[in-house]
């Protein structure tokens, strides 16, 4: 229909611009999928063998207890069969309106329109009912072995993820009527960021989770004054600048994860672990990992020993002029600083006093909801892949932490930018979340190899340096903290690695929340609090039933820790030497690097 001087309406008109811009945008998407890296299959889905697995355990089921699986499907068929018939009643009597809801409350479908909209309504209770069925037909599935059964609970749990309704735009009621208030506006913009994240990847799909423009390492998130003192191939050796005028005259380093960058402990002012450890009196030094590129395919555990963690020892010990200090080690690198002590033990070298380890796993023997990854399937076609490219990229690594959380960290920011069309977040967290870094072929092979599925250093030895050394090796006074609702690292099998070490000072502390949240958790807002336990290091749960509970962070308990170990107050020390001055001010230039791979 035309106006009267023959001209589209506005609206049309509005619609008709949207509609050659995705064409333009199609033209676009196509040549940055063009450039998408050749697949790896063992890298895409688990191997033939969980499938046939899989089939077999249903087949036998099928077989040998037939009653069992038709009671299952007969179930859903009632289910869905009541829901429809429900719905068709309440129809039948002249209402736009929706049968009695009872269901437990799912964030993903918070519109009023899934709870008031007939056909919301109608998709969400039937996807749901699917979901439940689907889930209790695969828990029905006997004889299968426990690993086994894990990876098929996790592989369905990602299908049933992914077929929710709001991830599909016609059973999206939040990305419909956003279009139609912006008249298509918003599916341009949101196929513009598709189409963005698609060609900054060079063809791989990473969903920018924030802003990238939002921030700036060094200049408003990883602030902390300070200096590189040392750099090597590795690693940079950042010292920072005392706040008061007295320190602890046992110095301590953090050996944060290669997997991510330092600057976690270090996002703003308010909430900076390195800014509040500093303000304690603590003389802090930080290792910043170098970001790899192929060049570094061959290094291996031994070089992050022996370059890493024993040269920044040494290094720190001749610029304080102690003969001794504490060390802290995150995740991964909590796992790599008690295969340093033990080795250190052997070796007959007293370097450290005390040891912090932040959620670390040491005994792998519990792989958690990493174990659908570590199996032969997938380390396989890791193997592959890095001999291939000489690293392991971090996409791979983003993509396989993200999708433990699929929902929120694909398929709800997947939602906002591509169906709603929105910009990503100016989100700090997220922000370093999406600053990935590439793993060394040889030592991402030897990690998971050795360690995550030989569960070497808890069993017979895990060989460093030419010595086979094990947990009990681990003989300083040492501090371990935990969290709750880790899915990385599981506060149980934390537990066990630090009931396996030889320390007799031994400190568990068991902070609220996960990962990130549950270590980066400052004084004062009281959001998580912890608990410690009186209970011996024999079993986790009965550690956790004897526990008291602590309003607030563990932050200045650990701290009085620490300060009991580190010796008496003298003078804050400047940065650096004359063998070591200051190369560049922190945060460095190693953290501001982004290798492609």
């Amino acid at each position: 229909m035309t106006t009267a001087d023959g001209d589209l309406p506005a609206a049309t008109q509005h619609l008709t611009e949207n509609l050659a811009r995705v064409e333009a945008l199609s033209q676009r998407l196509v040549a940055a999928l063009a450039q998408k890296r050749a697949p790896n299959p063992a890298l895409e889905a688990p191997g033939q063998e969980l499938f046939l697995k899989a089939g077999s355990a249903l087949m036998k089921e099928w077989l040998e207890h037939p009653g069992k699986l038709m009671e299952t499907q007969i179930s859903y068929w009632g289910q869905a069969l009541k829901h429809y018939a429900e719905a068709q009643a309440v129809l039948a009597k002249g209402k736009l309106a929706v049968p009695e809801d009872t269901g437990p409350k799912d964030r993903r479908f918070s519109n009023p329109l899934w709870d008031t909209n007939p056909y919301f309504n109608f998709v969400k209770q039937q996807y749901l009912i699917s979901a439940k069925a689907i889930e209790a037909s695969v828990a029905a599935i006997e004889g299968l072995e426990q690993v086994d059964r894990k990876r098929i609970d996790y592989f369905t749990r990602q299908i049933i993820d992914l077929m929710a309704p709001t991830n599909f735009l016609a059973t999206n009621p939040d990305a419909l009527e956003r279009a139609l208030a912006t008249e298509g506006e918003s599916l341009v913009r949101g196929m513009e960021n598709l189409v963005a994240d698609i060609e900054a990847h060079k063809g791989d799909l990473v969903i920018t989770l924030a802003d990238r423009d939002a921030f700036k390492v060094g200049v408003n998130i990883g602030t902390a004054k300070g200096g590189v003192v040392y750099r090597n191939h590795l690693f940079e050796l950042i010292q920072f600048s005392p706040s008061t005028e007295t320190v602890h005259q046992t110095p301590l380093v953090i050996f944060p994860p290669w997997i991510n960058k330092f600057y976690i402990l270090d996002l703003k002012p308010e909430n900076s672990l390195i800014r509040w450890i500093v303000d304690q009196g603590f003389t802090l030094f930080v290792v910043a990992w170098k970001n790899p590129d192929a060049s570094y395919a061959k290094i291996g555990m031994d070089d992050y020993v022996r370059d890493g963690y024993l040269t920044a020892i040494r290094e720190i010990k001749a610029i304080t002029g102690e003969e001794k200090l504490n060390a802290v080690g995150y995740c991964i690198a909590g796992t790599t600083l008690g295969l340093t002590l033990a080795l250190m033990l052997k070796r007959g070298d007293k370097s450290i006093n005390a040891a912090t380890f932040f959620t670390t796993l040491t005994d792998f023997a519990d792989q958690g909801e990493f174990t659908a990854f570590l199996q032969d399937d997938f380390v396989d076609g890791i193997e592959e892949q890095v001999a291939r490219e000489g690293v392991l990229a971090s996409y791979f690594m983003t993509r396989t932490f993200s999708y433990l959380r699929a929902n929120d960290l694909i398929y709800q920011p997947a939602i906002r930018s591509y169906m709603m069309g929105e910009a990503p977040p100016a989100f700090d967290l997220l922000f370093w979340n999406g600053d990935g870094t590439n793993l060394p072929g040889k030592m991402a092979v030897e990690y998971l190899r050795g360690l995550c599925q030989r569960d070497e250093f808890a069993g017979k030895g895990f060989t460093v340096l030419g010595e086979k050394v094990k947990l009990s090796g681990v003989k300083v006074p040492l501090c371990a903290i935990a969290c709750e609702t880790d899915h990385i690292a599981p506060w149980r099998a934390s537990f066990a690695g630090v009931a396996q070490m030889g320390a007799k000072d031994k400190t568990f502390i068991l902070s609220q929340s996960g990962h990130i949240a549950g270590i980066v958790n400052p004084p004062g807002k009281d959001k998580y609090g912890h608990f410690t336990s009186p209970a011996p290091f024999t079993d986790a749960d009965a550690w956790r039933t004897a526990a008291e509970f602590h309003k607030g962070s563990w932050w200045p308990r650990w701290a009085a820790w620490l300060a009991g170990r580190s010796g008496k107050r003298t003078a804050a020390r400047e940065l650096g030497d004359s063998a070591h001055p200051v190369l560049a001010p922190a945060p460095g230039t190693y953290v501001l690097e982004r290798p492609e791979a």
